[in-house]
């Protein structure tokens, strides 16, 4: 990948990032208080909407960005004609993508939950609560549970993101649009979105506990498990049906301004001298 596909990836990675993680906050903190342990009501209802937004605000960009410029890198390096070898090869640039920009995904991701479920905390007291009482390991609580959730999604979602792009195109003989190509990340993150509810709600739980208990270990199959003997099926998958709609939401803004952005970005450093 040359200077040019990697400051594209950049900007473009980043600016998807804070746009769909800004626009779609109300319905991940909806989300995350359904999947709460006290419950949807106890951890704030439909009050204080946007707590925990400036984590989400200054984590957004570099996250996305460094997500980006893995799964190029890797595609590149990757590169094959072979069409039976493509999904895997966007299998494995999604999932490095996911590893590396989960370490700085998680502590933003921690700081938000936490402020979510507690409306009143300000943001940047839950941050030094957290750095007091458990140091950094504790902004990386989840980390592992997180990379479990995130690398089956993405096995997921980008194979099928590339795959319906690669069918339009061949249907209308040309390359797809930057709107079809949101389209496409629809469907495929709203199909992702629902297969990998459960350990979703495993990552909130552990985020959510308290410092020392079972839970707060991150062992996702106790997590799971904590939940299935306590509310069973349902649980499992809490907050499902906001999670679809902010993902295949998000899927059409992300992905859809990634690829507008990628390429006008490309086009642009190809016509300056």
């Amino acid at each position: 990948m040359d200077r040019l596909g990697f400051t594209a990836s950049l900007v473009a990675g980043g600016l998807a990032g804070v746009s769909v993680d800004l626009i779609l906050f109300p319905l991940d903190t909806i989300k995350t208080r359904l999947q709460s342990p006290q419950g949807f009501k106890k951890a704030g209802g439909f009050r204080g909407i946007y707590a925990g937004v400036p984590s989400t605000a200054v984590g957004s960009f570099p996250n996305a960005a460094a997500f980006f410029i893995t799964y190029e890198y890797v595609k590149w390096f990757l590169y094959t004609d072979s069409s039976y070898l493509m999904p895997v090869k966007h299998m494995l640039a999604a999932s490095a993508g996911e590893m590396v920009a989960c370490l700085i995904r998680v502590p933003t991701e921690v700081v938000k939950q936490r402020a979510q479920v507690s409306a009143s905390s300000r943001t940047f007291h839950i941050f030094s609560n957290i750095l007091y009482e458990e140091g950094i390991q504790g902004l990386y609580r989840g980390y592992k549970s997180t990379v479990l959730r995130e690398i089956p999604f993405s096995l997921v979602q980008f194979p099928l993101w590339e795959s319906l792009k690669a069918l339009w195109s061949w249907r209308q003989d040309r390359v797809v649009d930057s709107w079809q190509s949101a389209v496409c990340g629809a469907f495929a993150g709203g199909f992702a979105a629902a297969v990998t509810t459960p350990l979703d709600v495993a990552k909130t739980r552990i985020m959510l506990a308290k410092a020392g208990s079972s839970t707060a270990s991150g062992n996702v199959l106790s997590a799971l498990h904590g939940v299935w003997q306590t509310q069973g099926l349902s649980g499992l998958f809490a907050g499902v049906f906001p999670r679809m709609a902010a993902i295949s939401l998000g899927g059409f803004i992300f992905l859809g301004t990634y690829d507008q952005t990628h390429s006008l970005l490309l086009e642009l450093g190809r016509e300056s001298p």
